[in-house]
């Protein structure tokens, strides 16, 4: 009976969930609310997550404290996380996107041309995995109409598989047998 009450329940061994995602600060910027008493401070942070694997998400996160900002802005933006189609390294075809009076346009580069993109369209580009693409971002630098001009782009990506389908042809018929290689 001693023994039986020393003995601890065996429980099965939990594997912990590991999730590996990339997260970056783009901006962190303290706004004033002005009041009867004076200014009310306060902080926004701007914040992508990626997963190294085609997948990234960006949130906002605003709070009296500059910690507190960050880490909503990282909860909102693991909730969401979108994957967007690749090819190998890079991105399948040469995209455009807008927002506001920041314009991005966003090129397949050949293999060992690296990250070529400045600012708040290479932290987004890092964070999705893309290693080979050359990128330029015109008009307003302000990295909230950036980044959302980079994820305007982004969503207008479709991959080889998705356009077949649309088309109602099989990836051979589309590219044929002589790139049976290709994704």
């Amino acid at each position: 009976m001693a023994e039986e009450k020393n003995k601890k329940p065996q429980q099965a061994k939990k594997t912990p969930v590991v999730e590996e995602f990339a997260e970056v600060v783009l901006n962190v910027r303290r706004v004033a609310k002005v009041i009867k008493g004076g200014r009310r401070l306060a902080f926004s942070a701007l914040v992508v997550v990626g997963d190294h694997n085609g997948g990234m998400g960006i949130a906002l996160g605003k709070s009296r404290e500059v910690s507190s900002a960050i880490s909503k802005a990282l909860r909102r933006a693991k909730k969401s996380i979108t994957t967007y189609p690749l090819y190998k390294t890079t991105v399948p075809y040469t995209v455009i996107g807008k927002h506001g009076a920041s314009e991005v346009i966003i090129r397949s580069a050949s293999k060992g041309t690296g990250l070529i993109a400045g600012g708040a369209v290479r932290s987004v580009l890092e964070v999705m995995g893309v290693r080979d693409v050359l990128a330029k971002s015109i008009g307003a630098t302000n990295p909230q109409n950036v980044v959302k001009a980079t994820v305007n782009a982004l969503n207008k990506l479709r991959s080889a598989a998705h356009i077949g389908t649309l088309r109602g042809k099989t990836l051979k018929e589309m590219i044929g047998d002589n790139n049976v290689a290709a994704e």
